[in-house]
């Protein structure tokens, strides 16, 4: 029997350095898990198999040791943590959650992982998605899904000062849209926010 091969869907892109350095993250398991929070079975075996609670308020995260949970739904968290690690967590969460009403899958290939860093994050997000990065709700922490670049996508700002957030798309279009930040990330495509101006009601 042959090894499996994982490959990723950006094998072929080099890094981008520019005021915003664009790479991708590599090697990052993901579970989808699903469940019921209002079952304190379910979110006690969430906590003891990932050392931390579910984050439980819209677009937000928790994070234990390198295992982050981002909020998707109500009822729904996507989990992402080291390759390596992602098997054994998945066979403790089966276990964890035999007799509770839930459902917790691997779907790393599902997804590519860009992370933007670096002053000007904001603002070349902004440029493929109508949804304003700048409100003081949009810190560390935060998770939101919306359309980027005409495709569903997640981010999740990491940390702040300078700003380092991770873009997530579905791999079969990750190609098309790391090329899209490659253009847009530019010198020459910077543009600067709109403020409020002298003598100019908003």
């Amino acid at each position: 029997m042959s090894d499996l091969n994982l490959a990723s869907a950006l094998t072929n892109q080099k890094p981008i350095s520019a005021d915003v350095s664009i790479t991708e993250v590599k090697n990052l398991g993901m579970i989808d898990l699903r469940g019921n929070t209002s079952d304190k079975k379910f979110v006690a075996a969430i906590k003891k198999v990932l050392g931390c609670t579910l984050p439980t308020k819209p677009r937000t995260a928790t994070n234990s040791k390198g295992t982050n949970c981002l909020w998707l739904s109500p009822d729904q968290w996507l989990i992402t943590c080291s390759a390596d690690k992602t098997g054994n967590i998945l066979v403790d969460l089966d276990k964890a959650l035999s007799d509770v009403h839930s459902l917790a899958v691997d779907v790393s290939d599902m997804r590519s992982v860009i992370s933007l860093k670096g002053d000007g994050v904001k603002e070349i997000l902004m440029k493929g998605a109508s949804v304003d990065l700048t409100l003081t709700e949009c810190k560390a922490g935060y998770v939101r899904r919306l359309l980027f670049a005409e495709q569903a996508a997640l981010i999740h700002v990491v940390s702040q000062n300078p700003d380092c957030i991770d873009l997530y798309v579905f791999r079969s279009y990750a190609d098309y849209v790391w090329k899209w930040l490659a253009m847009t990330s530019k010198p020459a495509a910077k543009v600067e926010l709109f403020t409020k101006q002298d003598g100019f009601e908003i």
